[in-house]
Parts: C-alpha cells; structure tokens; sequence
C-alpha cells in the first residue's frame, strides 16, 4: 500500500483519515481474506476430524490433534496472507518466529518427547483403557491415554501417573491383549509318592473344570527334582477373562486332591549328621 506522505500541514487525525481513504480497499480485502481464511481453516480442521474420526484403527484423541494442527497451521498461513495484503515485509517474522519456536522446542524437549511418545501410544495401540500393563515395576490397569501422561491404577487401589515417554521406551506386557492365556502350576510332591499317580490327579482337575480349554489340552509332566521333593507341573489354557479366578481355584483344588488321595505335598528337609571328635 502507498499514499502521499507529504501531509506536513494537516493534522495527525486529517493524516490518518486521507491515508485510510486511500487504502480502504486494501484494507477490505485484508479484513476479507482473514474471516474467510479463518471460516475456511474451521471448516477444513472439522473435516478433518470428521475423517479420521471414521477410521477404526485411530483413537479419537490422535482425530482432534490432528485437526487442531492443521487448524493452527491454515491460522498461521492467514495471518502471513494478511500481513503481506497489507504490505507488511513477512519475511523477518516469519525468521523471528522460527527462532522462537526453536527457543521453545529446545526449553520443553522433555515435554514434546512425551507428547511425541502419547502420539506414538495412541497410534500403535500397545494397549487400551481398560487393559492391564506391566510396565518395569508397575503392574496396573490404564484409566486414561492423555498426550502427555497415562493414567494407571494399582491392583491395590492407588493412582499412578507415568510420563508417556517413559512409557514408550520400555517393554510393554499387556495381560488382555490376547484372548486366550496359560496357566501352569507346580506342585511338589515326596519322593515316595507316585509321580504317574499326581499327573492323572492334576489332569483329573483341568478336566473337570469347564474354564479350561481342550485345545491346546492340559498337559501334566515332571518340572523339577527339588531338594525335598519332586515338582509336578499341570499346563493349561484359559479365557484371559477366567485366568486370575482359575488359578485361585485350580491351586486350592490340587492341594484338596492330593491331601485327600495321600499325596504329600513335603515341608523343605535338611539332614544334620553330628560327628563326636575324641
């Protein structure tokens, strides 16, 4: 935009009136270009949103960060479009800018590593709220997936907030992920005992109960020669929905089976000799 600047003789008001006169149409087209830009940024974010919210493979937070990002970028490019409409060089703060995003990037490197690791969760899915993790020394059920943070809550009851970095950097276990899960049990028997005899017992009890699957079929074996006794393993798979219930029930019912068939199930022995010196 230019106008005669030689107005010495007119007033600060006089001035600004003329040079308003004179690029009234520059500014309409400004004013124009930034409500259209902005209605146009909402409509394209919305669509966005809208799209993505339609797969069924993303999360909708990973749909409404996505649509803010490119709500925020056609932002940014109306407000360059504006300036530049009203003659404005662009190029300096578009440097100054950068500079401060890099400032910014660099004072909350910790911060954006979290938010690039939420993203990477809600992406990937390692697990769903609802799902119980084990994450190094946490064993807990996920509450909520935030960008930033993941909300867990202990077997116990207590809440745990962990970073989604350190999150992502460590190996995941999900316990409900799979449909179907196995328990094994080892009970030690004596040496005395028959060891077919304590098979067919443990195999006796996954047959009769209905939670366990016959395909894969149980499978009963010798584990361990242990010091005091002889360890029988029983090798089964379960619903992951009857797994903690199962193994309570199967436990109590191996020992029922075994005191009640004479099995014994021996304490840990040690044999002292004593030796009279002369």
């Amino acid at each position: 935009m230019q106008f005669e600047t030689d107005l010495t003789a007119l007033t600060v008001a006089e001035q600004f009136f003329l040079w308003l006169r004179a690029n009234m149409m520059d500014i309409i087209g400004g004013i124009a270009v930034l409500v259209i830009g902005l209605f146009i940024s909402g409509l394209i974010s919305r669509w966005v949103k809208k799209g993505l919210s339609r797969a069924d493979r993303l999360d909708p937070s990973i749909a409404s960060l996505f649509s803010s990002l490119v709500k925020y970028a056609l932002w940014a490019l109306v407000l360059v479009t504006v300036l530049t409409q009203f003659g404005i060089e662009t190029t300096s703060i578009i440097a100054a800018l950068g500079g401060m995003a890099l400032a910014v990037g660099l004072a909350l490197q910790g911060t954006l590593s979290n938010v690039a690791s939420g993203v990477m969760i809600l992406v990937q899915k390692p697990f769903k709220v609802g799902e119980t993790v084990s994450v190094g020394p946490i064993l807990a059920t996920v509450q909520a997936i935030g960008l930033f943070t993941t909300e867990l809550k202990q077997p116990d009851g207590l809440f745990v907030m962990m970073p989604n970095n350190e999150l992502w950097n460590k190996p995941i276990i999900n316990f409900n992920r799979h449909p179907v899960r196995r328990f094994e049990l080892v009970v030690g028997i004596g040496y005395g005992d028959s060891m077919e005899q304590a098979r067919n017992e443990l195999l006796a009890l996954a047959a009769a109960d209905d939670r366990i699957l016959d395909d894969p079929a149980p499978v009963a074996f010798v584990n361990s020669l242990d010091d005091s006794s002889v360890g029988i393993g029983l090798r089964v798979w379960c619903n992951t929905f009857d797994y903690l219930a199962l193994s309570w029930d199967l436990t109590e019912a191996a020992k029922a089976k075994f005191d009640e068939t004479g099995i014994t199930i021996p304490f840990p022995q040690r044999e002292v000799a004593t030796r009279q010196l002369d």
